[in-house]
């Protein structure tokens, strides 16, 4: 659903891009989910005896995936428009508010891009993002999160901030690459050119020094604060069909804001099953399929109910 016509916002509101099979096979290019499983499938079948250890270091490995490295262009559509300082205003933005009991306006398909403070490895992943001021949101890092522990190590060694970027939109293959399991280290958008057989293209920031996807309709460039004391995010309308409560998060400050001059605003709604995630989650199912097998070789298939929200629960066939 794409609403031309928001509120006070001049951004259209895309909505359910990824709501069924067709759609994120359409979102990836690829004729079925199927296809890109057999095409993992084949390559890791040439490579007998990859183990645990080596898989996480598959892009040594496995030059199909090394063969896409993102690669760094001197401009992007992203930045068509540069927003910085006190320019900037999330409230331009038509953030949803979905639920009526919501802590606020949430961004719900956000790529948060950190680097590891000690290898500058990027991460990217989907975190939900609570609009709390002008320049300011809540990061809804979870302990067990490789965003979390960029900010623990970043505390650890000293360090006063930790750069993030955000990323709204843009090519979809992205957008499901950092809703991946990827092993730590393996790069989401590594995934994504594979997928794509073609490398993203990444633009550096304005304000900090990280890498953004060159297509992308929005992007927000900021640091968290290392010292800084929490503050509350929430509560939010979750998958289960329940509030998640008041819990404390770090902030994210924004020192700029771009995006393309046709820029149309990502969103999911996020609630119980089914929903349009159930589609994201059913993708994960069976790309991952052969890498499951390559270390536990009885597993014939599997199943990730919708009704589980692909965390909860998992129906194994073993032979």
């Amino acid at each position: 659903l794409l609403f031309e016509r928001v509120g006070s916002s001049k951004f259209p509101v895309l909505v359910n891009a990824f709501g069924s099979r067709a759609r994120i096979s359409l979102a990836l290019s690829q004729p079925d989910l199927e296809t890109p499983a057999l095409e993992i499938e084949k390559i890791l079948h040439a490579r007998p005896g990859l183990g645990a250890a080596n898989l996480a270091r598959m892009v040594g490995l496995l030059p199909e995936l090394a063969s896409v490295p993102p690669r760094r262009v001197a401009t992007g559509r992203c930045q068509d428009v540069v927003l910085v300082g006190d320019q900037v205003d999330l409230g331009a933005l038509p953030v949803l508010t979905t639920w009526p009991s919501d802590g606020g306006p949430f961004l719900t398909l956000p790529l948060v891009m950190t680097r590891d403070p000690d290898t500058g490895t990027r991460n990217i992943g989907m975190y939900r993002m609570q609009r709390l001021g002008p320049r300011t949101t809540a990061m809804h890092w979870q302990v067990h999160k490789t965003g979390a522990r960029h900010l623990r190590r970043a505390k650890e060694l000293g360090m006063k901030r930790l750069e993030v970027a955000v990323a709204l939109g843009g090519d979809p293959a992205i957008t499901y690459a950092a809703t991946a399991p990827l092993p730590e280290g393996l790069d989401e958008l590594m995934l994504a050119g594979f997928l794509r057989k073609k490398a993203v293209e990444v633009v550096r920031c304005r304000t900090v020094d990280l890498e953004v996807p060159a297509d992308a309709d929005f992007v927000l460039e900021g640091y968290v604060d290392v010292d800084a004391p929490l503050v509350d995010e929430g509560p939010f309308g979750d998958h289960t069909g329940y509030y998640t409560p008041v819990w404390p998060c770090p902030v994210f400050h924004v020192t700029a804001l771009t995006h393309r001059s046709d820029a149309v605003y990502p969103a999911t709604v996020v609630g119980p099953p089914p929903m349009e995630d159930a589609w994201l989650g059913k993708a994960t199912e069976r790309i991952f399929l052969p890498m499951l097998r390559t270390l536990f070789p009885e597993i014939v298939d599997m199943n990730l109910p919708v009704e589980g929200a692909f965390h909860n629960l998992v129906i194994v066939a073993i032979k």
